[in-house]
């Protein structure tokens, strides 16, 4: 070696997270949701945040990402059934948390919403993977449908409960979805990521709502 030759250090091994780990941590961390979901209702200011449906959708969305969702003939349905469990572990957390506080909670598999988390939890990791995905027009439709969950609710509740609650949280997650959209439409790399993004989160929303209001009933 001629002298003065700079020496390239060598790069350090990069060591994944076994796929066991980060399932575990996704699983931690929707018992970690519910807990705090319960002790954030009684928090001035975060209460109506703690009541809302759609930060667990989007915690269940990011913990499926966590635990390293992906497409595959196998891996997708998995993904899928991995953000079911998840939204349920989030009931489990809550209500384990609630009663130890002393306030009365019950549990059941007839409950509304643990019967509309398989639902939710399915779309879950479907967003999770798809998100994952090279296709613009798969990420477009998952940004889409995120933005579409938490519009669709945050209008619902201006509409419904926003006397009682106050409108701010809803305000705020209107906002946050329109951003989430927004995002998926600027940062879109060809016209139809873009038609997909906006087109999903405005035919979503639409459902979503939709769906809030005839339940309301």
């Amino acid at each position: 070696m001629h002298a003065g030759t700079p020496v390239r250090p060598v790069p350090a091994p990069v060591h994944r997270v076994p796929v066991a780990a980060r399932v575990s941590m996704a699983l931690t961390g929707a018992l970690l949701a519910g807990v705090l979901t319960s002790f954030g209702q009684a928090v001035p200011g975060l209460s109506s945040l703690s009541n809302s449906a759609g930060p667990w959708f989007v915690v269940a969305a990011a913990l499926c990402l966590l635990a390293g969702a992906r497409s595959g003939r196998w891996a997708t349905p998995a993904a899928m059934v991995l953000g079911v469990v998840l939204l349920e572990l989030m009931h489990v957390g809550y209500w384990a948390t609630t009663n130890l506080r002393g306030y009365p909670d019950v549990l059941s598999i007839t409950n509304f919403w643990v019967l509309m988390g398989v639902q939710a939890g399915l779309l879950a990791g479907a967003v999770a993977v798809a998100l994952r995905s090279r296709d613009v027009g798969w990420r477009g439709a998952a940004l889409g449908t995120t933005a579409a969950v938490l519009v669709g609710e945050g209008v619902r509740a201006l509409l419904q409960v926003a006397d009682t609650t106050g409108p701010v949280t809803w305000v705020v997650e209107i906002v946050v979805g329109l951003a989430v959209v927004a995002f998926a439409v600027v940062t879109a790399r060809t016209p139809l990521g873009r038609i997909v993004a906006l087109g999903t989160g405005v035919l979503g929303t639409v459902a979503v709502l939709g769906a809030y209001l005839l339940l309301a009933r």
